[in-house]
């Protein structure tokens, strides 16, 4: 038997108005420290996040969203967040904040292939 090691994801939301914590599934972001791995996928719904509030500012959003996958990825850009290692930089962007992009709460999982489970994760969550 394969050994399939422990993964963690959360799905990241846009809250488009704090104060009525309604919010869209715009993506996920998984990590496994045994493969060293850390990625997210998303998609910016402009008729959901509308719905929710039709005076939403879609360019903050994707703005927010661009900086938080700057983070994930340690691009150059990112910051000294985005130069912290994969454990840190995961746990830093799925903390509890009160802000325009959330996470949900983190859940494990157990998985051979981190990046098909993200895909998977992301067809079923947020498509």
């Amino acid at each position: 038997m394969s050994e399939k090691p422990l993964y963690e994801y959360a799905v990241i939301r846009v809250v488009p108005r704090v104060e009525r914590s309604e919010f869209v599934n715009a993506g996920v972001i998984l990590f496994s420290k045994k493969a060293s791995y850390i990625g997210m996928k998303y998609t910016i719904d402009e008729e959901k996040i509308k719905a929710l509030y039709s005076e939403a500012d879609i360019e903050k959003i994707k703005g927010l969203l661009e900086a938080f996958e700057k983070i994930c990825y340690a691009e150059a850009d990112s910051g000294p967040i985005g130069q912290l290692d994969i454990p840190e930089r995961f746990r830093w962007l799925t903390a509890k904040r009160s802000t325009i992009i959330q996470t949900s709460d983190v859940h494990p999982g157990l998985c051979s292939n981190p990046e098909k489970k993200l895909q998977q994760l992301y067809n079923e969550l947020v498509l």
